[in-house]
């Protein structure tokens, strides 16, 4: 069956804007950490890019508020649904950030019609130190597509080295496991590291 791919920038739309996501981090033995809340704007175009809006709030363990603050995310047209796939690392606590991208074999992250393997280079002009650092180098690979009566899973690999001043800071390997409704919406995603230890987004 060829699933049909959905533009980029309502991929975006799609995925993003105006829509409430929840984080929640837990530890290796599955013990819960704590957790942080985006709430996203909608969608705008301004001089070329896409900007979106999103207040993000951090908790605790014991669900306790411990910090608000909005970012407002900028990327060009194309690399749209590269912002979905930064959305959950990234952490720069700055009024914008603006998200580069280079890549290797990109047209769209979630053309299931098409899930080759993913290289490419992030960086983020926050003027912050980040999750990722300054720049990183990302790879997305053994993509592979599940389809059932509710939905999609697509379970994936990710590497990722970020660097800092030129200087990788940090190494992560995940294995990704994505959720799509039958519209093709994320509707949850799961990241486990090595050690056992994961993060889920819930997108409501």
């Amino acid at each position: 069956m060829i699933f049909s791919a959905y533009p980029q920038d309502k991929m975006l739309i799609g995925q993003l804007s105006d829509r409430l996501v929840v984080r929640e981090n837990f530890n290796n033995n599955g013990d819960f950490l704590n957790k942080q809340t985006f709430k996203a704007g909608r969608l705008k175009e301004a001089n070329g890019y896409y900007e979106i809006e999103v207040v993000t709030e951090l908790f605790d363990e014991n669900g306790t508020s411990t910090d608000k603050y909005t970012t407002t995310y900028r990327c060009k047209p194309d690399e749209s649904s590269i912002l979905v796939m930064a959305f959950p690392f990234s952490n720069p606590k700055s009024k914008e950030t603006e998200i580069n991208t280079v890549s290797k074999n990109f047209k769209e992250l979630y053309d299931l019609a098409n899930l080759e393997n993913v290289e490419l280079e992030m960086s983020f002009d926050s003027g912050l130190l980040n999750f990722f650092g300054s720049n990183s180098k990302i790879k997305i690979y053994d993509r592979v597509l599940v389809s059932n009566g509710s939905g999609k899973t697509i379970k994936s690999k990710i590497n990722i080295k970020a660097y800092a001043i030129g200087i990788r800071i940090k190494q992560l390997d995940y294995v990704a496991s994505e959720k799509l409704t039958n519209e093709n919406l994320l509707s949850f995603q799961k990241f486990t590291e090595k050690d056992g230890s994961y993060f889920t987004m819930a997108y409501k």
